[in-house]
């Protein structure tokens, strides 16, 4: 087995010139899988509830909810470092809160790192819970509220070649250096684009991630693993671009078997204890 990352590995990783892969887990098996690819940072995100459960939005999910996720996808890691987002509520309720969910997190499903979303607004928040002597993986970057306030058109993935205002983008590394400075151990820059994602990166010795709008100017990447193998059911009918039609194939695999059942063949798959 390969040695376990560190923390202090992935920054030896950006001063490197090495991108770091991070993908966005939510059960066991596919942890082990992406363990086992190589993956370096697996990321429990509150899109489960959304992505995986059907629930409306992803407000809805509970802190027990995301425990027993991270439980999940703790048991499949032993290389990669496991982060887990925060659900809605302990990060907006104030810095005491903050750090009673961290250690929670910790303690109860044995994570690495805790996920900050929205996290240049509570600088105090992350700073409590570094201070707690848990690492913080803050998330910020341009969203739908902030490119209203610089008039800038809103892309959830920004086209090559788009342009961000330069007051933006000295803003947005400002507030990369202020998570820095209150104690954040990596970044998630979503929506970064080309224009500002480098500045960012340049300007912070800590590693900076992206998943929406992201791109190769940043430390690394993050991608849901739906979204990657192309799991969602969606892909049935409209196909993206993907490494995989996961969708296709258990489609096909379940008509497969069914058609077996309905033929009384003796069907496929083996015991599984």
């Amino acid at each position: 087995m390969e040695e376990k990352l560190t923390l202090p590995g992935l920054r030896a990783m950006k001063d490197e010139g090495r991108k770091i892969v991070g993908l966005v887990v939510w059960d066991y098996q596919l942890a082990r899988i992406a363990d086992r690819a190589g993956v370096d940072l697996v990321s429990v995100g509150d899109t489960v509830g959304k992505n995986l459960w059907g629930q409306p939005n992803p407000l809805a999910v509970t802190m027990d909810q995301m425990i027993t996720v991270c439980q999940a996808v703790r048991r499949g890691v032993r290389r990669a470092l496991v982060s887990c987002d925060f659900p809605f509520g302990p990060l907006q309720e104030g810095p005491d809160a903050a750090v009673r969910a961290a250690i929670r997190l910790v303690k109860e499903a044995g994570v690495d790192l805790v996920k900050l979303d929205g996290a240049a607004d509570y600088p105090e928040a992350v700073a409590a819970v570094d201070r707690a002597g848990i690492p913080v993986f803050a998330q910020f970057g341009l969203t739908p509220q902030t490119a209203l306030r610089h008039g800038v058109a809103y892309r959830a993935t920004p086209e090559p070649g788009t342009e961000v205002p330069a007051e933006l983008t000295e803003e947005l590394v400002a507030r990369a250096k202020r998570l820095e400075a209150a104690g954040a151990a990596l970044l998630n820059f979503t929506n970064s684009g080309p224009v500002a994602g480098p500045e960012v990166a340049r300007a912070v010795s800590i590693p900076v991630l992206g998943g929406h709008g992201g791109g190769p100017w940043l430390d690394g990447r993050m991608r849901l693993a739906s979204a990657a193998i192309g799991y969602d059911a969606d892909e049935l009918d409209h196909p993206h671009e993907t490494y995989a039609n996961v969708a296709r194939i258990a489609h096909d695999a379940i008509s497969g078997y069914a058609t077996d059942v309905r033929a009384a063949r003796q069907i496929k798959g083996g015991l599984r204890s």
